[in-house]
């Protein structure tokens, strides 16, 4: 433990409960990774706040002391955004769970981070309402993650990513300073810094509340589970129901093998020699729940759809949603390792997308899942491995790079929702000039200007803040130190 640590355990021991400051290595081992278990870190330090008081005080020691920091919620995370350093500090926001206040009459709900997705629509609910994002992890991930990484989820396509639901927020500066952004009302003036934190992944600073929208319950819901004989009919039928104007709340799809893993874990009873199925869910008014279901029925069979179930109950709903919901964790049950990708394409690429990482799939003798959120092109590939057998892990990264490129050279991006973090930061430059990753990190340098709110996150190369942007014409004090390498 380097002393700027030890100092921050002295004071985080004033502010915080006994129990709260962890600094024996057993311990702080539970924290070493996030759900990107591929890269692991042991902490120096782990201390778990109760309330934005504690936390701010935390982190204005850190400031003081120069020590690198990183937020962690429920660890979730599928880029290794929560990936702690060797020698900094990770704030666990997990006992930051109050529901503060939940304003039907606004259309609002204020909650602290480390509160569960699930539980905002748990709240809202006796009042009619409801929080639309939700990634499959609902039931674990904490809002403040969602916020970190901007988190979408099988309703995006009709209702949109977190950012889309949050008003306001009090956020805690990279030097310890609370200070409010955004407003209960709809659009707050000024620059639009909440909309630069949200999706920052955690390399501005730490948010201690947030405002979000709630959506008023809809009066019907229906949702379809469809089958085809392949992903090609599958996503003709996708964009066959885009294309008539039809917005569902969600349009999911899986593969033949995403179907084997759900049906081995939970038994959802999917149709029989599917090579894929559409899970398609439509809310709203009934009358026009019920016009959008008879052509959206119409537009499957003319696509080749061989079997169509409607779920006439919430049980019924729930069974489909869970092979869906499920379906990531479900792959352990036909492979011991694998990585999960995020990517996303237009939505008419999809065809040629999948039919090209099929043959990717044959050509390196990797095994690839799809499950995906068809009606916005945000694929969630699979890419199956075995760590214990040589070469099987280096091939699986190698697909699922590939797999990136894929989406690039179709007009897409290397993520969707789940954030560039630790894992794809290497693959940013694939995207942007030098210049565009210049100018992006001195929007993080004017938050951060020591770069320790969750250092080594996001860029590739990242920047010394005070640097003039542009290729590097002499050392860097930090570098003539031996503190930093340029690239």
């Amino acid at each position: 433990m380097t002393p700027g640590v030890r100092a921050v355990a002295t004071r985080a021991r004033e502010l915080l409960a006994p129990d709260a400051v962890i600094d024996d290595r057993a311990r702080l081992r539970t924290y070493e990774c996030d759900g990107l278990t591929h890269y692991r870190v042991v902490p120096a330090l782990v201390v778990i706040p109760e309330d934005a008081d504690q936390l701010a005080g935390v982190v204005r020691a850190c400031a003081e002391h120069g020590v690198p920091f990183v937020a962690r919620g429920s660890g979730t995370g599928l880029s290794g955004g929560a990936l702690p350093h060797a020698e900094g500090v990770l704030v666990v926001t997990s006992r930051m769970r109050a529901i503060t206040d939940v304003r039907p009459e606004d259309q609002r709900a204020v909650v602290q981070p480390g509160v569960v997705n699930l539980d905002v629509t748990r709240a809202a609910t006796p009042h009619g309402y409801y929080y639309a994002p939700d990634p499959s992890s609902q039931q674990i991930c904490s809002i403040g993650g969602n916020v970190a990484e901007n988190s979408g989820g099988a309703h995006c396509l009709k209702y949109g990513f977190t950012t889309n639901h949050v008003v306001g927020a009090d956020f805690v500066t990279a030097g310890g300073e609370v200070v409010p952004l955004g407003a209960m009302a709809p659009d707050a003036p000024g620059y639009d810094l909440l909309g630069a934190v949200v999706g920052s992944e955690g390399t501005l600073g730490i948010v201690t509340s947030v405002t979000v929208r709630l959506v008023r319950l809809p009066e019907e819901v229906r949702t379809i589970l469809v089958g085809f004989h392949s992903t090609d009919a599958a996503g003709a039928a996708v964009s066959a129901i885009i294309a008539a104007g039809i917005v569902p709340a969600a349009i999911e799809m899986m593969d033949a093998l995403a179907i084997e893993a759900a049906e081995e874990a939970v038994h959802c009873n999917y149709p029989a020699g599917a090579g894929a199925v559409l899970v398609i869910e439509l809310d709203g008014p009934a009358a026009e729940v019920a016009a959008e279901y008879d052509e959206v029925e119409r537009l499957c069979e003319v696509n080749g759809a061989f079997e169509q179930r409607l779920a006439t109950d919430p049980f019924d709903r729930a069974l489909i949603w869970k092979g869906r919901k499920s379906a990531f964790a479900a792959v352990g049950r036909i492979s011991p390792d694998y990585i999960v990708q995020d990517g996303v394409i237009p939505r008419t690429a999809l065809p040629e997308v999948l039919r090209a990482m099929g043959e990717l799939s044959a050509q390196r003798g990797v095994r690839v899942a799809n499950v995906f959120h068809a009606g916005d092109g945000n694929l969630h590939p699979l890419v199956l491995f075995d760590e214990s057998k040589a070469g099987e892990a280096e091939a699986a990264e190698e697909v699922s790079g590939a797999i990136l490129d894929l989406c690039i050279r179709h007009g897409g991006s290397i993520t969707g929702e789940h954030g560039v973090g630790v894992d794809k930061a290497r693959y940013l430059p694939r995207m942007y000039t030098e210049e565009d990753l210049d100018t992006m990190q001195l929007v993080r340098c004017a938050f951060d200007p020591d770069g320790i709110s969750n250092p080594g996150k996001v860029f590739p190369t990242p920047r010394l803040c005070g640097e003039v942007p542009g290729r590097h014409k002499g050392a860097h004090p930090a570098q003539e130190a031996g503190l930093a390498e340029v690239f």
